[in-house]
């Protein structure tokens, strides 16, 4: 080799090490899986996905411990997946008793009131899902949520809504940002909507959907709203003198969380701080269960989409809840009025007629539509009820048994 032919690869040596060297740029694995599992996964095991790693809960749970804030993304409608949330809330109150809280999608900032007393013991279930207007915010079955909820009022775990008014998001869906009211305005907080990841998984959802004549953008901003509001609140939580000295679990659905740039990325905007994400994938599916599956094709991102991932089984609820098949009005301090009793229903069988004003249920006094449907939901097939009623001004002791496939109840207003 001649003196020259040396120099130059010693230069071209030294412009690579310092990257001013042109190069080709091959990717090495496949970055949401960087190390792929050697075997099929089971129910029941954890991985941390960032080396490949199988631990035990235990293990997980420790490390997760260990960050300042716990991000677990939820499937709504898997009772497996709000027992993880329970078991990450019970690690955490573990390590730092009495300074830990739990924020969550499922409520916004106007529930306040209602979960604070919640947690004091002021209110018992019936009275908080009334207070916190729990049918008309979310609508899933509180049972997915009962055991976390009551777990942080047992160890008076401060609960954090987390999310906007329906109202809000109803205005940025439809309308773009510089065309809401000044009120409006004054409720968004910081918005970045230049997210590329965000944006690819918007519009993979988007496809999924079914959404009229909406827009892909007022999809797009409604989901950036979620996120931006979500993270402002856990944000200004933690850096305010109730928050500061805690740790906080934040429970949201899996879109919100899953590869970190939902909800994480937008708190870490506002507060830079350490947090773990957790995430499950349903593997089995219970006998019986009926998953709600889109039709949706996420692109590849270049992150893993948690740090840790839990296998378990797609579950379903034990069937719960029954119907009385009245259809009724409701008059402020005297009851429900049944309109139509329909034909075949319970209340046929029980002997309820048109007009009759439902009084109790099982003692349990019927002053709204609330009353009625929260009792009718802790009910089974199979069970009987004692339903009071005044019938032409005599009061009548009705004995209800019910059974299943049975219409919907209704509200006239």
């Amino acid at each position: 080799m001649t003196t020259f032919s040396r120099l130059t690869l010693v230069a071209c040596s030294l412009l690579a090490m310092t990257a001013c060297c042109p190069t080709t740029t091959k990717l090495l694995g496949n970055p949401m899986e960087p190390y792929p599992p050697t075997a099929e996964p089971k129910v029941g095991e954890f991985v941390h996905l960032p080396t490949g790693t199988k631990v035990t809960k235990r293990q997980m749970l420790d490390v997760a411990a260990d960050a300042r804030i716990v991000y677990v993304g939820e499937t709504h409608d898997n009772p497996a997946s709000h027992r993880l949330e329970l078991d990450a809330l019970k690690g955490l109150e573990e390590r730092h008793p009495g300074r830990v809280s739990l924020g969550m999608e499922m409520f916004n900032r106007s529930q306040q009131a209602a979960l604070d007393r919640w947690v004091a013991g002021e209110l018992d279930e019936k009275a908080f899902l009334k207070a916190a207007r729990w049918f008309d915010n979310w609508k899933m079955d509180f049972r997915y949520y009962r055991d976390l909820l009551n777990y942080a009022r047992e160890h008076r775990i401060p609960v954090i809504g987390l999310n906007t008014e329906s109202s809000l998001v109803q205005a940025v869906r439809s309308k773009p940002l510089a065309e809401l009211s000044p009120e409006q305005k004054a409720l968004l907080p910081e918005l970045d909507e230049n997210d590329p990841y965000q944006r690819g998984q918007t519009e993979a959802i988007f496809a999924g959907h079914t959404h009229g004549k909406m827009p892909i953008e007022g999809f797009l901003r409604a989901q950036t709203l979620w996120d931006e509001y979500m993270a402002e609140s856990a944000a200004r939580y933690l850096a305010s003198p109730a928050g500061k000295d805690r740790h906080l679990l934040v429970v949201a659905g899996g879109n919100h969380v899953t590869y970190g740039f939902g909800i994480p990325r937008r708190v870490f905007r506002r507060l830079p701080a350490s947090y773990v994400t957790i995430g499950g994938r349903e593997i089995e599916i219970d006998p019986g269960k009926e998953p709600e599956v889109m039709d949706v094709e996420l692109p590849d991102f270049p992150m893993v989409p948690y740090d840790f991932l839990a296998f378990f089984s797609y579950e379903d609820l034990p069937k719960q809840g029954v119907l009385l098949g009245v259809m009724f009005d409701q008059t402020e301090g005297e009851g429900l009025v049944a309109k139509t009793v329909v034909p075949g229903s319970n209340a046929e069988r029980a002997g309820v007629k048109d007009g009759d004003r439902l009084r109790s249920l099982d003692g349990d006094p019927l002053k709204d539509g609330y009353d009625l449907v929260y009792a009718l939901k802790q009910k089974k097939e199979g069970d009987k009820s004692v339903l009071k009623v005044n019938r032409q001004g005599t009061t009548l002791k009705l004995e209800v048994v019910f059974q299943a496939g049975e219409p919907h109840d209704h509200l006239k207003k």
